[in-house]
């Protein structure tokens, strides 16, 4: 069963599940497929307890790797569920029963194409860590060094690709279905899904992001990433320097090993700055099983399988979004998302600021270390109905990201706010980003960038003319008329007219080749 019939029949099952759990409210509220929804309401009729979100989680859960992945994409779109359905998704964790350690061993000698006794002197069995696409083994090198190995799911791609499908589907669907919702990116929002899995179904692409990770902190003490054995590591099989730490959201353990946990605190501020604002390259799966604390105080950090990218423009809308937050100028937030182009610009300026500032106050009204950037940025998506305010699906991982770090800190250091510590790193990033010194540089590399191209724009000029000198490319008869005679009118000199016909050969070789 394939295509269209394969994925209705697929979004079928599912929806029997979320039946199961009085959980089909998505797919009722979004109008996909609505006779598949109300099949599998009548078919599978129950009531079950918690709030929705509780039972759309357990129900996701049940469905399988793709759906928990899923279940925490939703997690950062209040827009499309709610808050309180959002927050609790939010809570969903990747945890899946094991695989065998004789199917992991298997899959490690398959893909690095040697018996597993040359690879490593010791392989642990029981896994550390299992999660939807992937479990962990410690293990021990013939050198003597400890590792962790990372090996996939057996199946777990034909699983992924299966229901990426269906999702695909389902956004085209729900478009068609619902065009006022195009706004929220359902397509864009599912690729940037599937992209993220993808990635993950590759460990090469996180071994390599780990060690670009590992080069962005080289010299920094605070925030340590583990090598990569790189002749240990294949498509399926992932093995990494071994990090031994206490759990980042074990306080007791934290405070009995005589650490700060406000000195944590201002290395997760300072790292998570510098991975979003300084790199544009960040750690978007910062739960607390990914995290450590070393015995020095510093931050290590695992699992690179889902990382976020932010380029130069977005950090710096981003920056001036959270200043203009921070220091409650609301009518610069408003401007700053207009100049984005992120609000269209027949939307009123001054309705928006009064929108802005009706979702901040509340939550900047706050004591200090209640404040929340992640879900202040999470409630502006509550008023892109009224100001056609598109999504960027660009920033889903950081928004979640941040509130995940926010709880981590907060946990660690209540009396305290990771974004009031980070503000002067974001002001003097503004500062050297947006000042007249940044404009100079942004206008040279300008200049520089066009020098770069003025050869090729002198090769295309010549054979343009080449071509028209051939009669390869034809020029409309007034116009030669007016290069041979000069028939121009008297204001305008001959030389303008021969640069137009000029520029026109150049454009119609471009278009041609």
């Amino acid at each position: 069963m394939s295509g269209s019939l394969g994925n209705l029949w697929r979004l079928f099952t599912i929806a029997r599940i979320l039946a199961r759990h009085d959980a089909l409210f998505p797919l009722e509220d979004l109008g996909v497929a609505p006779a598949v929804a109300q099949a599998a309401r009548l078919l599978s009729r129950r009531s079950a307890p918690g709030r929705p979100g509780e039972r759309l989680a357990r129900a996701l859960n049940e469905a399988g790797p793709s759906f928990i992945k899923l279940g925490q994409a939703l997690s950062t779109r209040p827009d499309l569920l709610g808050d309180e359905i959002a927050q609790d998704l939010a809570q969903l964790q990747d945890d899946l029963p094991p695989f065998s350690g004789a199917a992991a061993r298997a899959a490690v000698e398959e893909e690095l194409q040697a018996p597993l006794d040359s690879l490593f002197a010791r392989f642990d069995d029981t896994p550390v860590a299992a999660a939807s696409i992937a479990q962990v083994h410690f293990a021990e090198t013939d050198e003597g060094d400890p590792v962790a190995v990372k090996v996939l799911r057996p199946g777990v791609e034909t699983a992924f690709h299966r229901d990426l499908d269906m999702f695909r589907w389902s956004a085209r669907v729900l478009e068609r279905a619902r065009p006022d919702l195009a706004r929220l990116k359902p397509r864009e929002a599912v690729e940037t899904i599937a992209q993220s899995v993808e990635l993950e179904m590759d460990l090469r692409f996180e071994a390599a992001a780990a060690a670009e990770m590992a080069d962005n902190f080289a010299g920094d003490d605070s925030f340590r990433v583990p090598a990569v054995d790189w002749a240990r590591t294949g498509a399926r099989v992932l093995t990494t320097e071994r990090i031994d730490g206490i759990p980042v959201n074990d306080l007791d353990a934290i405070q009995a090993a005589g650490i700060e946990p406000r000195q944590i605190v201002e290395n997760a501020a300072r790292a998570f700055f510098n991975q979003v604002f300084r790199d544009g390259f960040f750690h978007a799966d910062l739960h607390p099983g990914n995290l450590f604390v070393l015995p020095d105080g510093a931050i290590g950090a695992v699992d690179f399988g889902i990382m976020g990218r932010v380029d130069v423009k977005t950090r710096r809308t981003l920056g001036e979004m959270l200043l203009a937050f921070l220091t409650r100028d609301y009518r610069r937030a408003a401007e700053v998302h207009f100049d984005a182009g992120w609000v269209p610009r027949d939307r009123s300026v001054d309705a928006f600021t009064q929108a802005c500032r009706s979702i901040a106050e509340p939550i900047l009204d706050k004591p200090q270390n209640e404040i929340s950037v992640g879900r202040l940025l999470g409630q502006l998506f509550q008023v892109t109905e009224t100001f056609r305010m598109e999504t960027q699906p660009q920033l889903l991982l950081l928004q979640k990201t941040m509130l995940t770090a926010e709880g981590v800190s907060r946990r660690l250091y209540p009396d305290t706010n990771m974004w009031v510590l980070a503000r002067p790193l974001i002001e003097g990033w503004m500062r050297e980003n947006l000042g007249p010194e940044a404009k100079v540089i942004d206008t040279v590399q300008g200049i520089v960038q066009a020098a770069e191209r003025l050869p090729q724009v002198l090769e295309n000029l010549e054979e343009g003319a080449s071509r028209l000198a051939e009669g390869r490319v034809q020029l409309d008869p007034e116009t030669v008329k007016l290069l041979r005679e000069g028939d121009s009118p008297p204001s305008t000199p001959r030389v303008l007219w021969l640069a137009v016909a000029l520029l026109a050969v150049i454009f119609l070789y471009n278009i041609i080749d």
